[in-house]
């Protein structure tokens, strides 16, 4: 029995030797969470308040080193955290306000009045690269990231709306940009706290950018040239918005 022990500022135990990065498990936490079988049999995990460095290994978080860890560890991880985020937000029936207890190896949590069961959400979000089919793409800048860091537009999806639509909707309140040819492209979980990220291109019919005054501190139009000059920073590997922009990079025919 393998169990990942994650914390509430959402680490684990990271090894470091010749083979690289990957997860420690620890052999004296008990086991709350199930969260798969592969080859090398069960795996759980256990959330505690804060972790402390360990001989040959140390606390970090997905985006220190989820781009450095294999699929599976990665995987783990990433499920890991979403699964504790979710424990430690709904300890109570959003019902009658009774205290809920986890069960099902953590995969559920159930009332213990009415005896209601209750599931992890997961929020979709649209994160999209805007392109205008001729060598360029719109980045933006959040308010509280460095000055120089720009990544891809997004937003998360309103109820009843389908996933093309939020683009659609997302890159107009944003910079004001209509948009066409929405193009999935692929996704990814982003447990912070309960994200599935759903990875677009899309072709801008209009060029100007007005900004909402709200989202985004700073847009551009970059070209391709632009970025590989790294005359801006980009989002870290392990998000999605790292690998948009690097295919587009590459890509013939988008743009």
């Amino acid at each position: 029995m393998r169990v990942m022990v994650v914390d509430d500022q959402a680490r684990a135990l990271i090894s470091d030797d010749d083979d690289g990065p990957h997860l420690m498990f620890a052999d004296d936490v008990a086991p709350e969470f199930f969260l798969g079988v592969d080859d090398e049999g069960v795996a759980y995990a256990a959330a505690v308040g804060a972790l402390r460095p360990r001989i040959g290994a140390r606390p970090m978080g997905l985006r220190e080193v989820g781009a450095l860890l294999d699929d599976r560890d990665a995987g783990l991880l990433t499920h890991a955290v979403a699964l504790a985020n979710w424990h430690a937000a709904h300890t109570h029936c959003p019902r009658c306000g009774a205290r809920t207890e986890s069960v099902l190896g953590g995969s559920v949590r159930r009332c213990t009045a009415d005896g209601s069961e209750h599931f992890p959400r997961t929020d979709p979000a649209v994160i999209m690269l805007v392109h205008d089919g001729a060598g360029r793409c719109v980045l933006g800048r959040q308010p509280s990231w460095p000055a120089g860091r720009f990544s891809t537009l997004a937003g998360f999806v309103e109820p009843g709306e389908a996933a093309e639509l939020a683009v659609v909707r997302e890159v107009a309140e944003e910079v004001g940009i209509a948009v066409t040819d929405v193009q999935f492209r692929a996704s990814q979980p982003w447990p912070f706290p309960s994200s599935l990220m759903l990875g677009f291109w899309a072709r801008a019919t209009d060029d100007e950018i007005i900004l909402d005054g709200s989202e985004l501190a700073e847009a551009r139009w970059l070209t391709r040239e632009q970025i590989r000059r790294e005359e801006v920073l980009l989002p870290p590997p392990v998000s999605i918005a790292w690998r948009l922009i690097t295919d587009w990079l590459e890509a013939r025919t988008a743009g």
